[in-house]
C-alpha cells in the first residue's frame, strides 16, 4: 500500500490527489468498521485495476508510436526519392538535427511540408524540362544544316529520376547556345540583306533580283515560312556583298578621276557657283571615303556619264580662255604677296606672261602651272612667317598708340571736362604702358627674326627689305629721338632758371601787354590773348626731329622699301600751359639784353 501510495507521476498535483482520495477511502472503511484484512484485500484489488489501466494505455501508446514510426519512415523514403530526383542534397542535415531533438509527431510535422514542397517543385521541374525540350527541337529545325552546335543533350530523356538542377542547367545552357546561334544567324542575315539593299541602291541595281538569286525566302516570305538562315544562305549573301562592294569601288574611283578633271577645269575656268551647283550633290560624295557612300543613286552609270559629259564640254572651252586665266592667277599671286609682304617672282609678271603667250614661246598651261606653284610656295612661306608677322603687327600697333599719345599730350584741352575726356585719359594711360614695352618688342622681334633666318637659311624680307635692318634703323632713330627729348627737357630747365633769375632781378614779371609784341617763337604762334599755341608744323625747339623708321616709313621707294609709312616725330616743347606773364621771346632767352622794367 505504501508502494501504491507513493507518487508515480511527475505531476505533483496528481500525486496529492491520489493520497487525498486514499486517506478518504481508509477513513470511510474505518467508519464502516472494515477489518484490516478486508482493507488490505480491497487495496490490492484497487492496485490491480490501476495496473490494468496503465498496461492498456501503454499498449495503445506503443501502437501509436509504431504507426508514427512507419509514417515518418515512409515520408523519409519519399523525401529521399524526391531529393534524389531533384538533386536536392542540402535538406539532410536539418532533418538529422531535428530528428535527434524532436518527437515523432514533430518529426512527421517537419517532414510532411518538405515532401509537399518537393512534390510541387518536381511538377514544376517537369514542366520546365518539357518546355526546354520543345524549344530545342524548334530551334534545331530552324537552323537547317547547322553543325556549330554539337551536344549530347540533343535528345532529352525526361525520366522522373533525372530532374536535377544540374541536368536542367545543362539543358538551359544547350537552349541558350541554340538561341544565341539562331540570333547571330538571324542578325547576320538581316545585316547582310540590309547591306545588299544599300549597295544596290548606291550603284543602281535591282535589289529583289539580287537577293532572290541567293535564296527566295530573303525577298518574299510566305505565311508559316521562316527566313532561311543556313550556312549556304550566309555564304551566298557574303559573296553578293563582296561583288557589290567591288563594283562600288570601281565606280567610285571612276567618278573620282572624272571629278578631279572637273575640279581642275572649274578652277581654271573660274566657274560660277550657280554652274557648279548643278553637280554639287554628285561631287559631294567624294568628300567621304568610298566605304561610307550610302546615298541611293550616288554611283549609278548615269551619274558618271553626266560628270564625264560636263568635263568634255569644259575641255572644249578651256583653250579659248587660257590667257585670261593666266592673267587672273598672276593678279591673285601679286595680291597674296602684297598681303604677306613677300616679293612676287618677276619671271611671270603680267607683261612678260602676256608677251610670251602672244609670241607662242610658252605653253599657257605650263605658265599657269608655274604660277600655281608660286602661289603654293607663297602660302607655305606665309605659314612659316606668321608668328613674326603677328609680332610686326603688334609692334606697329604700339607705334600707332605712341603717335596718338604724342598728339594727345599736345592737346592743352585734354584735361577739360568735355565729352569723351575720361575715355581718352584711360586710353592715354594704356598707351603709356604700351610705349614702355616697345623696346622689348623690337628686341624680341629681332631675336625671333634671326632665329627664323638661321632655321630657313635665308633673309627675312619685308616688302623686299631685310626686317632686321629696319628694326636696327628703328632702334637708332628711337635712341636719337630720346636724346632730342632729353636736350629739350634740359633746355626747358635752363629757360625756367633764366625766368626765375630775371624775376629776382627786376622783381616782377613782364606785363602781358608788352609780351604781346614778342617775336613768334620757332614752331609756335601767338593768338589774340597773348598765349603761345603750337603751329601746324610739328618741329622740336632748336632743331629738326628725326624720323623713326618703321615698316610703314619706307613707302614710295621702288623695289626696296615697304608700302606703308608712319612719321614718329619728337614731341615739341609745349609752353601753352605756362602762364601768360611767363611768356617771353626765345631771342631774349637766347642771350639778348633784358628789357627794362616799365617805369612807373
Amino acid at each position: 500500500m505504501m508502494a501504491f501510495g507513493s507518487p508515480s507521476s511527475k505531476a505533483h498535483s496528481t500525486s496529492s490527489t491520489c493520497h487525498s482520495l486514499l486517506r478518504e477511502l481508509q477513513q470511510i472503511w474505518t467508519d464502516i468498521g472494515e477489518s484490516e484484512v478486508d482493507k488490505d484485500r480491497m487495496l490490492l484489488e484497487l492496485e490491480r485495476e490501476c495496473m490494468e489501466v496503465y498496461r492498456r494505455k501503454v499498449e495503445e501508446a506503443a501502437n501509436a508510436k509504431s504507426r508514427l514510426h512507419q509514417s515518418v519512415a515512409a515520408k523519409e523514403a519519399e523525401l529521399a526519392t524526391l531529393m534524389a530526383a531533384l538533386g536536392e542534397h542540402n535538406i539532410n542535415s536539418p532533418i538529422q538535427s531535428e530528428k535527434m531533438s524532436a518527437s515523432l509527431k514533430e518529426q512527421l510535422g517537419f517532414i510532411t511540408p518538405l515532401v509537399d514542397d518537393l512534390k510541387a517543385k518536381k511538377d514544376e521541374r517537369v514542366k520546365q524540362f518539357v518546355d526546354i525540350k520543345t524549344q530545342i527541337e524548334k530551334i534545331t529545325s530552324e537552323i537547317s544544316g547547322s553543325c556549330n552546335i554539337v551536344n549530347s543533350l540533343s535528345t532529352l530523356n525526361l525520366e522522373e529520376h533525372d530532374l536535377s538542377t544540374r541536368k536542367l542547367s545543362e539543358c538551359q545552357s544547350h537552349l541558350r547556345a541554340l538561341q544565341k546561334e539562331k540570333s547571330v544567324r538571324v542578325q547576320r542575315v538581316l545585316n547582310s540583306v540590309n547591306e545588299v539593299h544599300t549597295l544596290c541602291g548606291v550603284i543602281g541595281l535591282d535589289f529583289g533580283e539580287t537577293v532572290s538569286n541567293v535564296h527566295p525566302s530573303l525577298h518574299e516570305t510566305s505565311l508559316g515560312q521562316y527566313t532561311n538562315i543556313s550556312d549556304s544562305t550566309l555564304e551566298g549573301l557574303d559573296q553578293a556583298i563582296l561583288q557589290l562592294k567591288t563594283e562600288r569601288k570601281v565606280r567610285y574611283q571612276k567618278l573620282k578621276d572624272v571629278a578631279g578633271s572637273l575640279f581642275e577645269l572649274w578652277k581654271l575656268m573660274d566657274t560660277t557657283r550657280e554652274e557648279r551647283r548643278k553637280l554639287s550633290r554628285i561631287i559631294s560624295f567624294l568628300d567621304i571615303s568610298e566605304s561610307k557612300v550610302v546615298e541611293p543613286g550616288a554611283l549609278t552609270s548615269e551619274v558618271i556619264q553626266q560628270v564625264s559629259a560636263e568635263v568634255g564640254r569644259l575641255t572644249k572651252l578651256k583653250a579659248s580662255r587660257m590667257k585670261e586665266l593666266v592673267m587672273k592667277r598672276r593678279a591673285e599671286l601679286e595680291d597674296l604677296c602684297c598681303k604677306t609682304h613677300v616679293q612676287p617672282d618677276s619671271s611671270t609678271a603680267a607683261d612678260k606672261s602676256s608677251a610670251m603667250i602672244d609670241s607662242g614661246l610658252v605653253d599657257p598651261c605650263e605658265l599657269l602651272a608655274n604660277i600655281e606653284a608660286q602661289i603654293n610656295k607663297v602660302k607655305d612661306e606665309a605659314l612659316s612667317r606668321k608668328e613674326i608677322m603677328d609680332k610686326i603687327e603688334r609692334w606697329l600697333s604700339s607705334c600707332d598708340e605712341e603717335n596718338w599719345l604724342e598728339d594727345y599730350n599736345l592737346d592743352h584741352t585734354r584735361y577739360s571736362g568735355g565729352r569723351g575726356a575720361h575715355i581718352n585719359l584711360k586710353r592715354a594711360e594704356r598707351a603709356r604702358i604700351t610705349v614702355t614695352k616697345i623696346p622689348g618688342m623690337v628686341d624680341s622681334l629681332i631675336s625671333r627674326t634671326l632665329a627664323w633666318e638661321n632655321e630657313n637659311q635665308k633673309l627675312f624680307l619685308y616688302d623686299g627689305v631685310r626686317l632686321v635692318s629696319i628694326l636696327e634703323d628703328y632702334k637708332v632713330s628711337r635712341h636719337q629721338k630720346e636724346e632730342d627729348k632729353k636736350r629739350a627737357r634740359d633746355q626747358k630747365k635752363l629757360q625756367d632758371m633764366l625766368l626765375a633769375e630775371k624775376e629776382s632781378i627786376y622783381g616782377s614779371r613782364p606785363s602781358p601787354r608788352r609780351s604781346n609784341s614778342f617775336r613768334k617763337t620757332n614752331g609756335f604762334h601767338t593768338n589774340g590773348n597773348g598765349s603761345v599755341t603750337p603751329s601746324p608744323r610739328r618741329n622740336s625747339v632748336g632743331c629738326a626731329t628725326p624720323e623713326l623708321q618703321t615698316p610703314r616709313s619706307y613707302s614710295g621707294r621702288q623695289n626696296t622699301y615697304f608700302k606703308e609709312m608712319r612719321r614718329l616725330s619728337t614731341v615739341p616743347l609745349n609752353f601753352v600751359a605756362m602762364a601768360k606773364e611767363d611768356t617771353m621771346s626765345f631771342s631774349s632767352i637766347g642771350g639778348s639784353e633784358p628789357e627794362s622794367p616799365p617805369q612807373g
